[in-house]
């Protein structure tokens, strides 16, 4: 990967940790993920229950990007839900998950409006 590449890539992470502290969740932020300095795989953290993988590409991998986000996810040991955040040039973000993992969420969801 180049450096123009790598450096759109940490812009996205910045501008999501940043759409994420706008929405309420302080604690977002972009982790530093080489030399091992966090112990965490996720691109961004400080959502709680999810694990983010976040793309900023032309080209859609998301079978990819997904098992990406599966594995690190279960690496982290920490039952987080894996989701991919990605985006292209001049397009909205969008979050993609696994249909299971977004019922759980739902499931969730509605059992408070319940309530």
């Amino acid at each position: 990967m180049g450096k123009m590449s790598r450096d759109k890539g940490k812009r996205f992470e910045r501008e999501l940790a940043a759409r994420l502290r706008e929405e309420g969740y302080k604690d977002c932020r972009r982790t530093s993920q080489y030399c091992g300095q966090t112990g965490d795989a996720s691109d961004v953290v400080g959502l709680p229950g999810i694990h983010i993988e976040a793309k900023h590409c032309e080209r859609m991998q998301l079978y990819d990007w997904m098992a990406q986000a599966v594995h690190d996810a279960a690496a982290s040991g920490k039952g987080n839900l894996p989701a991919v955040f990605h985006r292209k040039n001049n397009a909205g973000i969008l979050v993609t998950m696994r249909f299971e993992d977004f019922m759980q969420i739902y499931k969730e969801y509605e059992a408070g409006e319940r309530h």
